[in-house]
């Protein structure tokens, strides 16, 4: 049988079973933040050899101020949190147990492919060590393998939230994410304003809550039917103005994403600016929503959702080690294009996207394997979840570099 008669054949199965009722522009914005990330660590991420043959993390961004405005189409995190939200608020009001049960339920999706990837590594790490990859390579690896998965700490904690959010969506409608922002600025002004010099630094932690709870807030909204076409609008235009008003008028930094070597960052914890993009971005999913459905009626558009989102967690937790997978081994080989060679060129980023179709091929090989992590550990013992847990938290000691 042909490749194009069996891929067909594939994605009228696919078809066949997806429920008549299935969001498909909601899957599939979820499928296009998913992909945003490991596109966007691949592109904005790279290398450099030490004498010693190690690698350390180095970033385009630092050469190449212009690529900036690739990280507000690459930073979906918004998009991610906005359907999280809406998809929660469906499941809250369909679950048959208790709030708590529902909330297990969840984080365990969230946690067993966390748990199984640092694991993982945490058993591949010596090995490594002893077939003589450097110690630098393998806390850079670490760093940047546990680096994605804050946002799992996050997405728990304002899930847990859901019963508030759906609280605040009926008490203040479309405006219960309004005062997430008001808090975001003013922390913000605060810390950049004239009161920079007496504000203690550790304020800015005071912004991480709030900023991410943002998007999920306006998902909820929207799953309540508390955000309608005309409200979609105000997030597209008024998140767009904001936006170039903190760019051009307050001088916020242009990368989305955190640049070495620069006094201030967006991302960690989220800024203004974070918030003013997942605005944007929002408002443009929900108005798009319906011209993504009809497109998404289509066999062969619907079946790569479907396993997007079947492997979502997969790709979160692992795209990195696709990635290292190749530099690790090019570092052996010395300085590759691209891979292990220092991102300060425009031929470094040619270079570079000629590697992603690499990265990819590695992430769905690994995913192979790595998918049974985001199954129900039904043969799991106490004592493999327990030592599954220790080998996680060691893992993680390390790659903070706390060992």
């Amino acid at each position: 049988m042909s490749s194009p008669t069996l891929l067909r054949r594939t994605a009228d199965r696919i078809e066949r079973r997806t429920p008549a009722h299935r969001d498909r522009a909601v899957d599939g914005l979820r499928a296009l933040a998913l992909l945003a990330v490991p596109t966007g660590h691949w592109l904005l991420g790279g290398f450099t050899l030490d004498a010693d043959g190690g690698l350390h993390n180095a970033s385009p961004l630092s050469a190449f101020g212009a690529l900036a405005p690739a990280s507000w189409v690459l930073q979906m995190l918004g998009v991610f949190f906005l359907v999280g939200g809406y998809a929660s608020v469906l499941s809250y009001h369909r679950r048959t147990g208790s709030a708590g049960s529902w909330l297990r339920g969840r984080v365990a999706r969230l946690g067993r492919p966390v748990l199984g990837a640092t694991a993982v590594w945490a058993l591949a790490a010596p090995v490594l060590y002893a077939a003589g990859v450097p110690e630098a390579t393998l806390r850079t690896g670490a760093t940047l393998v546990v680096q994605p998965l804050w946002f799992v700490g996050v997405y728990v904690v304002v899930t847990a939230l859901t019963p508030y959010c759906v609280w605040a969506a009926h008490r203040l409608g479309g405006w219960a994410a309004a005062p997430l922002l008001a808090s975001v600025a003013v922390v913000d002004f605060l810390r950049y304003g004239p009161f920079a010099g007496s504000v203690p630094s550790w304020l800015a932690v005071v912004n991480v809550l709030p900023g991410w709870l943002f998007a999920y807030q306006l998902g909820v909204d929207w799953g309540e039917r508390r955000i309608g076409r005309r409200g979609a609008l105000l997030l597209l235009v008024g998140g767009t103005v904001l936006f170039a008003a903190l760019l051009t008028v307050f001088h916020y930094p242009a990368s989305m994403v955190g640049v070495p070597g620069e006094a201030r960052t967006n991302s960690h914890p989220p800024s203004l600016l974070v918030l003013a993009l997942a605005a944007a971005q929002s408002g443009a999913a929900m108005l798009l929503r319906d011209r993504l459905a009809r497109l998404l009626a289509r066999p062969a558009l619907w079946a790569p959702v479907v396993v997007i989102n079947l492997c979502a967690m997969t790709i979160l937790c692992w795209h990195q080690t696709a990635m290292l997978a190749a530099a690790v081994p090019g570092s052996f080989a010395g300085a590759l294009a691209g891979l292990t060679t220092a991102p300060d060129s425009p031929a470094w980023i040619a270079a570079r996207l000629a590697w992603l179709p690499v990265f990819a091929v590695l992430l769905v090989g690994i995913a192979r394997y790595a998918r049974r992590f985001e199954e129900p550990w039904t043969r799991a013992t106490a004592v493999r979840r327990t030592l599954a847990g220790v080998l996680a938290a060691g893992f993680a000691v390390f790659a903070l570099g706390l060992a």
